[in-house]
């Protein structure tokens, strides 16, 4: 019996890394998915979903006003048979949109896994993430950590400078260089001016002989 699985988190958990990884398995098994991804983010170019790791895959793009529910049909009837549908960056979907991904599970008995954030730079949901945890058959987490070693539940915009912005839209595409995960108090820490954060990550090292750039 197919359900509607919603994975969320703070920002640079693994969610894309992970929808990757699922979209694999089942063509590994010969089962065709279908990914999808909002036209407004196309940081690595229109059509494509990608990991902060170098994975990546082709993707069918969506607007605020597309019908997914019609486009999967529409996909099945181009291709044949569907055996996945997962969504990225599913925070950005509408409420219709995720009522319609709730009908490709339903009536079409296709699975649909959505990943995404749950809560944007001021600490609110998104408009997706908040009918995804009202309507999805499965949540789940997927961590991260803050730079305090807790675990990191929300997202923090900050400036050139490592500020907290605390106005301006809700929407506003970016990666490293605008946004950081961290833990409640951090967050409540920045956002109230009483730090900064530094926007620059470390790289995983390759190997344990080569050094993490934090430690020269």
């Amino acid at each position: 019996m197919a359900k509607l699985y919603f994975y969320y988190s703070a920002m640079n958990a693994g969610k894309t890394t992970t929808l990757l990884q699922s979209a694999y398995n089942y063509r590994e098994r010969g089962m065709r998915t279908l990914i999808l991804t909002p036209a407004l983010d196309n940081r690595y170019g229109e059509g494509v979903v990608a990991s902060r790791i170098g994975l990546k895959a082709h993707a069918c793009r969506f607007a605020g006003d597309h019908d997914l529910f019609a486009l999967v049909e529409a996909d099945i009837a181009a291709r044949g048979p569907l055996h996945c549908v997962l969504a990225d960056e599913s925070q950005f979907l509408t409420r219709a949109q995720v009522w319609q991904l709730s009908d490709v599970v339903d009536r079409l008995d296709i699975p649909v896994l959505a990943y995404g954030l749950r809560t944007d730079f001021r600490g609110e949901l998104f408009e997706g993430s908040r009918y995804l945890l009202a309507w999805a058959d499965n949540l789940e987490e997927i961590k991260t950590i803050c730079h305090s070693g807790r675990k990191a539940t929300m997202v923090v915009r900050v400036d050139e400078q490592g500020r907290a912005v605390t106005e301006g839209p809700q929407v506003e595409i970016g990666g490293n260089d605008r946004y950081v995960s961290v833990s409640r108090a951090e967050f409540k820490k920045i956002s109230e001016g009483r730090g900064r954060i530094e926007l620059q990550q470390a790289v995983l090292p390759l190997s344990d002989s080569e050094p993490s750039p934090r430690s020269s």
